[in-house]
């Protein structure tokens, strides 16, 4: 497939929003009323407002995918059916109960864990939607997987808490910032784990679709030599994304070095000696480390289709 930058900011982006306020809220249920009095303006809002940033940051970059942006509100009319028209809901809920979830902290209306929670239930729905708008289709046969939703999941949490970490030291919240960071670099290692095991499952999947069968003749033996026509199409340009398979490798390894081993020897570092440029430094070749898994993600799903157009000319 054709890898959208649009798609990949969006889905980054929204995920480390998720992961933060997954941080956030955690706090908020495991810490006692006079901690949250004392500590409110400091992180709790200013997290808030960072998550609401990423996610608005995502959603303007979705803007970007579509053909007619002022009919931007039509794409949640199939939410029956939809997973996508079911995201397109989602992500504003989320944001709706982010702002209040901040707001209420910032004016101490005393309902933040209510609000929380509903805000919760938002979040995951979100996931759950993002995840399977590309896990519910079943002829690309590289994201039909249970671990597209679970990679889209503990990736945007790692990134997340890893945020969560940078935004705790740079309170001066020394307690909280071993309990982010230790979370954050399970998570990393999981979703090392996950993302590795897809990497394995697609290098052992075979086409359903032969060239044969695809245009339905039975020789075995045939080459495409022109496509039929002098340059490319809608087809060859949104379902193949014209890269090497150098260039496929290279990406591939970089985002496994990016998003895990470096964060993780990054975070290691820092259990002995926090610092925020440290988890700065570490967010940053992350974040730069999900973008380059988020494209291979696309770039890896091969449409049926390719069987036909091998060749633009």
């Amino acid at each position: 497939m054709h890898p959208a930058l649009s798609v990949i900011f969006l889905t980054t982006l929204i995920g480390a929003a998720q992961g933060l306020f997954l941080a956030l809220f955690g706090v908020e249920l495991g810490s006692s009323e006079s901690f949250l009095l004392a500590h409110t303006q400091r992180f709790f809002v200013a997290g808030s407002v960072v998550a609401l940033l990423f996610s608005g940051l995502g959603l303007l970059a979705s803007f970007f995918h579509l053909g007619h942006p002022e009919r931007a509100w039509r794409s949640a009319a199939m939410w029956r059916t939809s997973w996508l028209s079911r995201e397109v809901i989602a992500l504003p809920v989320f944001m709706l109960g982010v702002f209040l979830y901040g707001l209420s902290h910032l004016l101490g209306w005393g309902v933040s864990r209510w609000i929380g929670a509903v805000t919760l239930v938002a979040c995951l729905a979100l996931f759950v939607c993002t995840g399977m708008i590309y896990a519910s289709i079943r002829f690309l046969q590289e994201w039909a997987s249970p671990l597209t939703l679970v990679n889209y999941f503990l990736l945007g949490c790692a990134s997340g808490l890893l945020l969560a970490t940078l935004m705790a030291s740079l309170a001066g919240m020394a307690s909280h910032v071993q309990t982010f960071l230790v979370i954050a670099m399970i998570l990393t290692a999981v979703g090392w784990a996950t993302r590795s095991a897809s990497l394995v499952r697609n290098a052992r999947l075979k086409p359903k679709s032969t060239l044969q069968s695809a245009i339905g003749v039975k020789h075995p033996k045939i080459v495409q030599k022109a496509q039929g026509f002098m340059g490319g199409s809608f087809n060859t340009r949104e379902f193949f994304h014209g890269r090497s398979t150098e260039m496929l490798r290279t990406v591939k390894w970089t985002f496994l070095i990016l998003t895990f081993a470096v964060p993780l020897l990054l975070l290691a570092f820092g259990l002995k000696s926090p610092s925020t440029p440290l988890f700065l430094l570490a967010f940053t070749i992350q974040f730069v480390g999900l973008l380059a898994e988020r494209w291979f993600f696309f770039a890896q799903a091969n449409h049926p289709q390719n069987l036909y157009y091998q060749n633009i000319s």
